[in-house]
């Protein structure tokens, strides 16, 4: 069955979407056919004036609305401890734990040479740059557990500890809640070296 040109575009852009299937697509397409204009008139607006005043704050490359981001403005926060992440979405995962206190640093992305991704195309340079101009004892470097993130951790690592700023990694291990005969061999090795005194 052919659409109308204008939903079947509205079903292409969706798809489009990481994340977004074909059937998720028309999910989201027949509910904005279905609900009133001025709910898919907001939707619209809050798209475009996100695309317009959102930008990566010039200190940290977190987003941000004004010149630096809420974090590196705000007079709370210690700006000795960095914590070194891949995407502004880590960011507000550590966020929402409450328990860092500290400031970050955005590389937009991971070392992938399958990927053509090399140091130059993180912001590994600003980084360094932060670290000559600002007072800080330590980084904590918080990528993700898998190969790139290891191989970015490890290169930032060998960067950084000559400059005399304390190094550490997030700890990995077990999920709480979850049964050793569930976890990996790799997770479960992660936790074991990662172990703590009671």
């Amino acid at each position: 069955m052919q659409s109308a040109p204008a939903l079947q575009k509205l079903l292409d852009e969706l798809e489009r979407l990481p994340g977004i299937g074909a059937k998720s697509a028309q999910r989201i397409a027949y509910w904005m056919m279905n609900t009133d204009a001025a709910t898919v008139l907001r939707l619209a607006d809050a798209i475009t004036e996100v695309k317009q005043t959102v930008h990566f704050c010039n200190r940290c490359f977190n987003y941000a609305e004004a010149e630096l981001c809420e974090i590196c403005q705000s007079d709370d926060r210690d700006g000795t401890v960095i914590c070194i992440v891949s995407e502004p979405r880590d960011i507000a995962a550590i966020e929402r734990t409450g328990s860092f206190a500290g400031l970050y640093h955005v590389l937009g992305g991971e070392l992938s040479p399958m990927e053509g991704i090399g140091p130059d195309d993180l912001r590994i340079a600003e980084l360094l740059r932060r670290l000559s101009s600002e007072d800080v004892t330590e980084v904590i470097l918080a990528t993700n557990p898998n190969v790139e993130g290891e191989t970015t951790a490890a290169y930032i690592a060998r960067l950084v500890k000559p400059l005399g700023i304390t190094v550490t990694r997030l700890a990995s291990g077990m999920p709480v809640g979850g049964e050793l005969d569930f976890v990996d061999e790799v997770t479960l090795s992660r936790a074991i070296e990662a172990r703590r005194q009671l």
